[in-house]
């Protein structure tokens, strides 16, 4: 994981786990009539929105651009959102800037949970519709993970386990040397047994610069699933992570033999293999993945296309999320309680 990791996951959750807490600071301007108004568009009622409407009434003088609407803004934020039963929002405004094409997008937030609290976002949408800019730029739109979940139904190609299909496709990007990576395993085995309709796929993401060992894993990795399977490559893995403190320049020979062992690999041909053009393009082209769907750390978890900071969102939020997304996509699943069994 990156050093600028938690700042970086806060940034890539803000609108997806936790309700932005902007608030009404000195520094956000307040809501005023426009005036240079184009034809307005107030927005239509928000069915997340309760009858008894906690937010202020909307003045469609606030609403000066003419895109996005209202209602683009709305199904957006039910893509993001609506795994949360007790999040509620009202779009306050859609603003036109200096910028040309490029609307600022204000809206309130509550929590059915803890009436009288509210809270304020903003985010920024570019010209071309496709593109919300937070703290970092994501996909926006009424289906804003699709074009992420074309590309990855189409090219990934690591070790899988779970259904064979790709309707509901859970892709992990780590690093074996990544300490945060090592901590979501266990969250991982248990979307494993509460989502048996999920293909899970794991893409090697080595990031060098900070885990000098985590390409060479990820490459003797490989070299286990060739030789192996995939179900070999998973055991190869998890005694990865296990011996982690072990990847030092003293032990990380024996460290990665002794995983190679306890997936029934050869270490000596894993190790050569491991040095072959092929099986270091292998390990790229994943990472080439990653960055083509806009991962820069790790772990990050793609659940149809949805990148989520898996380290950083408790597992039922994590569950809850992910039916929501299976559900938008056309795939039933039936949420369980956590069998108190799983770790």
């Amino acid at each position: 994981m990156k050093n600028s990791t938690l700042a970086t996951a806060a940034g890539l959750a803000l609108l997806t786990v936790a309700v932005p807490m902007f608030g009404q600071t000195p520094g956000t301007p307040k809501l005023s009539p426009a005036t240079q108004a184009a034809e307005p568009q107030a927005p239509k009622p928000q069915n997340a929105v309760p009858p008894a409407n906690p937010f202020p009434p909307v003045n469609p003088k606030n609403f000066t651009a003419t895109s996005p609407t209202a209602d683009e803004v709305n199904s957006f934020l039910k893509a993001i959102w609506g795994y949360d039963e007790n999040r509620i929002w009202s779009v306050a405004a859609v603003l036109a800037t200096p910028a040309p094409g490029v609307s600022k997008v204000v809206v309130f937030v509550s929590d059915k949970s803890q009436p009288g609290k509210g809270t304020q976002t903003v985010f920024f949408t570019t010209p071309d519709g496709k593109h919300a800019i937070a703290d970092n730029v994501i996909d926006f739109g009424a289906t804003p993970f699709a074009a992420t979940r074309k590309i990855l139904q189409d090219r990934v190609d690591g070790p899988a386990r779970g259904a064979a299909g790709k309707e509901l496709l859970l892709v992990e990007f780590a690093d074996l040397q990544c300490p945060h990576c090592k901590e979501v395993q266990a969250t991982m085995d248990n979307i494993a047994q509460d989502f048996p309709q999920a293909r899970i796929v794991f893409e090697n993401y080595p990031i060098s610069e900070l885990h000098p060992y985590a390409f060479r894993a990820a490459a003797e990795g490989e070299c286990v699933r060739k030789a192996k399977g995939d179900s070999a490559f998973f055991t190869y893995a998890q005694t990865v992570f296990d011996m982690q403190d072990g990847l030092t320049p003293e032990r990380a020979d024996a460290t990665l033999s002794a995983a190679v062992t306890k997936a029934g690999g050869d270490p000596a041909a894993a190790a050569a293999c491991a040095e072959t053009p092929a099986i270091k393009d292998a390990v790229k082209a994943s990472q080439k993945l990653g960055t083509d769907v806009g991962v820069d750390q790790t772990p990050i978890l793609a659940v149809n296309g949805h990148l989520l900071p898996v380290a950083g969102i408790p597992y039922e939020t994590l569950k809850k999320i992910i039916a929501h997304q299976a559900g938008l996509d056309g795939v039933v699943v039936h949420l369980q309680p956590t069998l108190s069994t799983l770790k």
